[in-house]
């Protein structure tokens, strides 16, 4: 039986749930995923952006329970330390840890106006100019990454806390068609054709649940 279980809301919609689960496979944890409906006030309110402080992901392991996806990440580096999550070298670590507090609290504009939508695609959608400033600190945050620790992921050769952080970001750019340099462009296809990336992509193709407030003809 497994010692974890993850509770999420939607594959499809929710950028949160998919951030935990990716730091939950990043760990290596055994772990069940308890689902949601859309009906259900605390997953309304976290892919509507109505509440401050999201109950979902939470992750219930081992006689613990946390929510909240950087609370996660470090309660996992913690049990988990050979797995990674974070950089051993603590001036390196610093830094993850600070482009991943900036998504964790920013975007605002490119959350709102590029809501999550694996299933969605809109080819040639007009990005505004809130929403475009978002796009280009991230790119400016991922190009300096590259330049600073040669790649292919955000903090050299393994994934980090960091690119579970920006996977949904990834997810986004492709599905709002969003122009990017090659090597942007790259590590986007690099991590949407991750395996893990992959599976949560198949199941939430599969959702049969749509969200009429997020799944509007632009």
């Amino acid at each position: 039986m497994p010692k974890g279980v993850l509770t999420i809301s939607s594959r499809n919609y929710s950028s949160w749930s998919l951030r935990g689960w990716l730091i939950c496979k990043g760990a290596g944890i055994d772990f069940d995923v308890k689902t949601l409906t859309l009906d259900d006030p605390s997953a309304r309110a976290e892919l509507l952006h109505l509440s401050p402080s999201f109950l979902v992901p939470k992750l219930e392991y081992d006689g613990a329970e946390v929510w909240d996806v950087l609370a996660i990440a470090e309660f996992l580096n913690e049990i988990k330390p050979k797995a990674k999550l974070l950089p051993e070298d603590p001036a390196t670590r610093a830094h993850c840890r600070a482009i991943c507090g900036e998504m964790h609290q920013g975007f605002v504009n490119l959350r709102s106006a590029l809501p999550m939508n694996i299933r969605g695609r809109y080819p040639g959608f007009r990005v505004w100019a809130g929403a475009q400033t978002d796009i280009d600190r991230v790119v400016s945050i991922w190009r300096g990454c590259f330049a600073a620790y040669g790649g292919p992921f955000l903090f050299g050769a393994t994934p980090t806390l960091a690119d579970a952080m920006y996977a949904p970001v990834c997810s986004r750019f492709r599905t709002y068609d969003v122009k990017l340099d090659e090597a942007c462009a790259a590590y986007r296809d690099m991590m949407l054709a991750r395996k893990s990336m992959q599976e949560w992509t198949a199941a939430a193709l599969e959702e049969p649940e749509e969200l009429e407030e997020l799944d509007v003809e632009f």
